[in-house]
């Protein structure tokens, strides 16, 4: 058996097992889309964020790229972050990054991969503006580590730079912003303290007029 006709057997016990549990899953799941949730992480595949939150299919709206990037000319995100936030109207937009995230490790060093060297200068541009602080720190693990918090905090500022979440802010109060980091190493979620729901701390050229 080929691997992934592997997979299409999976899914078949998966569906037998999720009607033995309620056989009105699928219709129910079928008829509407109501997430609370927006989760923008990375593209890891050890980084699952339905698995990882012990969440059902229908609860979390999910946008992934490698090293769970805000990038304000990224129309996948923005359309991704437009849907959510104006159609499905979540409550929540959750940036989760992860630690031993291969991205922020090749933004960290010069060796050049291909193609998504254009990406990766995205994340050395985060880097860059907390370059004293990081090189501050002499251990390559701890220095890598604090290099992911970082990333997600400035992720979690680039989508309150949005219109899109401005926008809503001023016409319903939500959603929140918050920032996590996901540890692969024992499966827990850190929350970074850093959350927005208002462009109140936010500098002035970022803010847009009412």
């Amino acid at each position: 058996m080929k691997k992934y006709e592997q997979l299409l057997l999976q899914n078949k016990a998966w569906v037998e097992q999720k009607n033995q549990e309620d056989k009105s899953f699928f219709s129910r799941l079928a008829n509407v889309q109501k997430p609370d949730f927006l989760w923008i992480g990375c593209a890891d595949s050890r980084v699952s964020a339905n698995e990882i939150t012990g969440t059902a299919p229908g609860e979390v709206f999910v946008h992934r790229n490698i090293a769970n990037m805000v990038v304000h000319s990224d129309m996948n995100m923005l359309s991704v972050l437009d849907y959510a936030v104006n159609v499905l109207e979540v409550n929540h937009v959750i940036v989760c990054g992860h630690y031993g995230c291969g991205g922020v490790r090749a933004a960290m060093g010069n060796k050049q991969i291909g193609l998504i060297d254009n990406w990766i200068r995205h994340i050395k541009d985060v880097y860059r503006l907390h370059q004293n602080e990081l090189e501050a720190i002499k251990d390559n693990k701890q220095r890598e580590d604090r290099f992911v918090e970082l990333n997600v905090i400035e992720q979690v500022y680039d989508l309150g730079k949005t219109s899109i979440i401005q926008n809503a802010w001023q016409k319903r109060g939500g959603p929140y912003v918050h920032g996590w980091v996901y540890d692969i190493a024992n499966g827990i979620i850190q929350d970074l303290k850093v959350s927005m729901h208002d462009n109140s701390e936010m500098p002035d050229v970022f803010k847009f007029e009412k």
